[in-house]
This record gives structure tokens, sequence and C-alpha cells, in this order.
């Protein structure tokens, strides 16, 4: 429930991982469970927002690039599309998620695509942050401080991969 209501635009910074990491410690044979049902509830969130988005986010969006505040945005979206949605979804560290569904929304991106990212995404973030809490256990946020660094290399190598990906799909697909 609260990962939809994150998703779905009401902010919980750190709510989901936390709350997953908490039930993972105390409950280990719950972990995986409570990861899948985490990735359900940001699918069902995102797309809540998705639709809601895709209703009026292209006229905002349209004016908010005509007032030149959104070129950068816009720009970025176009050039490295679903990967701008990939990495925030990945990341444990709190980064912007809104505003790249929004973009995906409003500028035609299929709902099938959108999901699919989202879900590889939320996937590796949630089952690691499951597999850390049963091996750390309460001591895995601080295991993640401590190594926020690798932990963000290894969000951004992702984000690489999947931009890489993208790209050679798109080509082949335009051949």
């Amino acid at each position: 429930m609260l990962s939809a209501a994150d998703s779905a635009g009401l902010p919980a910074i750190g709510g989901v991982d936390a709350l997953l990491i908490t039930v993972s410690a105390r409950e280990p044979r719950l972990a995986y469970l409570s990861a899948a049902l985490a990735i359900a509830g940001s699918l069902i969130g995102s797309l809540i927002l998705f639709a809601i988005a895709r209703k009026g986010g292209e006229v905002f969006l349209s004016r908010y690039i005509e007032k030149g505040a959104g070129r950068y945005l816009h720009a970025w979206f176009q050039r490295y599309g679903l990967a701008t949605v990939f990495f925030p979804a990945i990341s444990p560290l709190p980064m912007p998620m809104k505003i790249p569904v929004f973009c995906s929304a409003a500028l035609g991106v299929r709902w099938t695509s959108f999901l699919g990212v989202i879900f590889a995404a939320r996937a590796i973030r949630y089952f690691a942050l499951a597999y850390l809490a049963q091996q750390y256990g309460s001591a895995t946020l601080s295991f993640l401080k401590v190594h926020w660094a690798a932990v963000l290399a290894f969000a951004a190598s992702l984000a690489a991969a999947a931009i890489i990906i993208l790209r050679l799909t798109q080509r082949r697909f335009r051949n």
C-alpha cells in the first residue's frame, strides 16, 4: 500500500525501502514476498501517475517547454528515454521519480514499455534490499550508508547498460 501511494505521487521518501528492510530483517522468510508486494505496489502507483499525466501532461509539458524551462528536461528525455526512469527507480538514494514518470506519459511512451522499465528497476532494487536485510538484519541501513558510493555506482552502471541495450535495440528495429 505504501509503495503504491509513493509511486502514485504521495511522497514517502525512503519509507518503502525502510519498511521492506525492517520486515525482511525481522522476518527473513517474508523478505522476498515483501519485495514482490513492494514491486506490485510500485507498478500500480506508477501506472496511476502515468495515466494522470497522460491525460493532462501533454498540454502542461508543451507550455513548460515553450517557456524555456523545460527544454533541457525534454531534450534529456528525448536523448536517454526510459533510462531516465530506470535510474531513479533502481537507486535507493532519494531521487525524483515523479518528473520522469510524467515525461514518459506526456511524451507518448507506451505504457507497456514504461511498466517494463519500472518492473526491472524495482525488482533489482527491492529484491537486493530484501537480500541485504536477510544478510545484515537491522544493520542494513548502516551498511548502505557506509557503502553509498558503491550502491550509486552499481545503479549508474545498470542505467548505462540499459541505455546501451535500448540504443542497440532501437538501431536494430530501425534497420
